[in-house]
């Protein structure tokens, strides 16, 4: 379950032709204990365990060397140093024009291999190929891995071991905190001067939200835009906004929520049931941003968006400090700026 829509994604066929015979003569030349990179490579670090969210400890014989992430967790990584390890990704990597999806933040796309670009794509061949050790992704619902897809799960989960950290019902902070710890346990070096400058800009951002917030408290909806339809996200459960509302944030909650609990789905007709004086639009890929929008007369009736009091919002988070620190700033500064438009 997303935490937010997915309109225009569709599961998408997984194996090439041929593809699954391939998969079953990979599986078993790579065994389903499989606890390091392929042969004649090195371990490094002795023997490594880490308790994930879903409260199961994985454990390996050395510091995993080959990592495959999905992209965002992987750039979270990279933040805090996680950088040679990270050998694949998969999850929305590059664009259309060849540029890094936002998603990919400061990763070196063209140092990792793409498994799988879009919602419902991963290419188990390639996977296999990799000789992973360990695979890590982000949970939105309990053991729920994030983009790998159900029907080839058994099959991924086989060719190593998984962490999944969870990645909504707790405030961003806490995730943030839970990747530090992550990163720092396959050997990144959290009092490296890159980590403590982007907690420092973060910890700053965040008491600056904190007195936007209170100065000027303005309503804001988190939504989402498809062609049917218009989402309002709830700040009960998405993590970014519970850490936001935590800072005084006047987020609006919907009353009618879908199941899963991550918005309500409202038809344009119903556009305007929120009174918001600011929107923090989803900004993904898959989403219709302000210019996709602009014809529809629903979207430009909206008191916000006569104002032009529209900000952008990463509703899939990299949960990093340096992640994290530029999307706090430019709520902040949307909050500063804005004025009371109902």
């Amino acid at each position: 379950m997303s935490m937010s829509p997915r309109p225009s994604l569709s599961r998408r066929g997984l194996l090439a032709a041929g593809g699954a015979v391939g998969v079953g003569a990979l599986l078993a030349a790579c065994g389903s204990e499989k606890a390091s990179g392929p042969a004649g490579s090195e371990g490094k670090g002795g023997p490594w365990s880490f308790t994930d969210d879903r409260k199961k400890k994985v454990s390996l014989k050395t510091v995993p060397q080959r990592i495959v992430a999905f992209t965002g967790t992987a750039a979270a990584l990279h933040d805090f140093g996680i950088d040679d390890q990270i050998v694949g990704v998969f999850g929305p990597t590059k664009l259309k024009n060849g540029k890094p999806d936002p998603q990919a933040g400061d990763l070196d796309i063209s140092k990792v291999t793409i498994i799988g670009n879009a919602y419902g794509q991963f290419n188990v061949e390639k996977y296999a190929g990799l000789a992973p050790d360990l695979l890590v992704t982000n949970m939105y619902e309990p053991d729920a891995l994030w983009f790998v897809p159900e029907e080839s799960k058994d099959k991924i989960t086989k060719l190593a071991k998984s962490v999944a950290i969870t990645s909504s019902r707790t405030p961003m902070v806490k995730i943030i905190e839970r990747y530090a710890e992550l990163a720092e346990s396959l050997g990144a070096d959290l009092k490296a001067k890159k980590v403590t400058d982007a907690k420092a800009r973060f910890e700053k951002a965040a008491e600056r939200l904190r007195k936007a917030a209170k100065s000027n408290p303005v309503k804001v909806l988190a939504c989402s835009g498809s062609p049917d339809l218009f989402y309002a996200s709830n700040p009960g459960i998405n993590a970014d906004l519970m850490y936001f509302k935590s800072l005084g944030v006047d987020l609006i909650v919907p009353d009618k929520l879908d199941k899963g609990g991550y918005f309500e789905s409202l038809s344009w007709e119903n556009a305007d049931k929120y009174k918001a004086d600011v929107l923090l639009l989803d900004n993904r890929t898959a989403t219709l941003q302000p210019k996709d929008l602009a014809a529809k007369p629903a979207w430009a009736k909206l008191p916000a968006v006569k104002a032009d009091q529209i900000a952008p919002w990463s509703s899939e988070p990299r949960f990093s400090y340096a992640g994290a620190a530029p999307l706090v700033e430019g709520l902040a500064k949307a909050i500063e700026d804005a004025k009371k438009v109902n």
